[in-house]
């Protein structure tokens, strides 16, 4: 069971994701918070899996409170809740700790997609915003490119395949089954890339996959 705690200070918002949550059984909204304050405290009180997080909330807003959450309690993926008027705040989140992000008015689906992800160490990246954030922290992927595979060249072949499915969005147990390893065995090679690629966590990790072209194309 996948616990999740939902932070957003509109009940209706609140309500909604819910719903799109209730539908899968294997996911349980635990707690919900309409401040940044209160959800830092139910994330300490019950340690879920995912924490769900609207940008804009009273007290503590999303940003302070990402960064709050992965202090306090860094078994707890934190999902970024976001709008296109709000690209803004993507590099900070992500420099706080964020494993991903949602648009509030995308495919509903996408909420379930994000939590299982999230709870199984990956990153999710809803594709309408995933341009966005790619932007945000490259000032310009093709600019980019460059520089990102000759940062990437210190990796092995073997890393460089496990960088390119933290890239796709794919999860620890997901690329042992693409790659047929054990998964204890990547949890060793994100590590370790994460290390050599001098990144804090997956999602610039993947960001950086995609500036240096290693994400397979459908």
């Amino acid at each position: 069971m996948i616990r999740v705690v939902l932070a957003d200070d509109e009940p209706v918002i609140r309500a909604g994701v819910r719903m799109i949550l209730s539908a899968d059984p294997g996911v349980e909204v635990v707690a919900e918070a309409g401040d940044g304050r209160a959800l830092v405290e139910l994330v300490r009180g019950h340690r879920p899996d995912v924490a769900l997080v609207d940008i804009r909330m009273p007290e503590l807003d999303g940003l302070a409170a990402t960064a709050e959450i992965r202090r306090a309690v860094p078994g707890t993926a934190v999902l970024i809740m976001t709008t296109f008027g709000e690209d803004s705040f993507i590099a900070q989140a992500l420099a706080n700790g964020a494993s991903g992000f949602l648009l509030k008015t995308g495919d509903p689906r996408e909420f379930l997609l994000g939590v299982r992800a999230a709870s199984e160490g990956g990153a999710y990246l809803s594709p309408r915003v995933a341009a966005r954030v790619i932007g945000e922290l490259s000032g310009g992927h093709l600019a980019r490119g460059a520089a990102a595979r000759e940062r990437v060249g210190v990796l092995t072949g073997r890393e460089r395949e496990v960088l390119g499915l933290v890239g796709a969005g794919m999860s620890n147990a997901e690329i042992a089954r693409r790659l047929h390893l054990a998964e204890g065995s990547v949890k060793t090679y994100v590590s370790t890339i994460l290390g050599r690629l001098d990144v804090r966590n997956r999602v610039q990790a993947a960001v950086l996959a995609h500036e240096a072209g290693l994400v397979e194309r459908d």
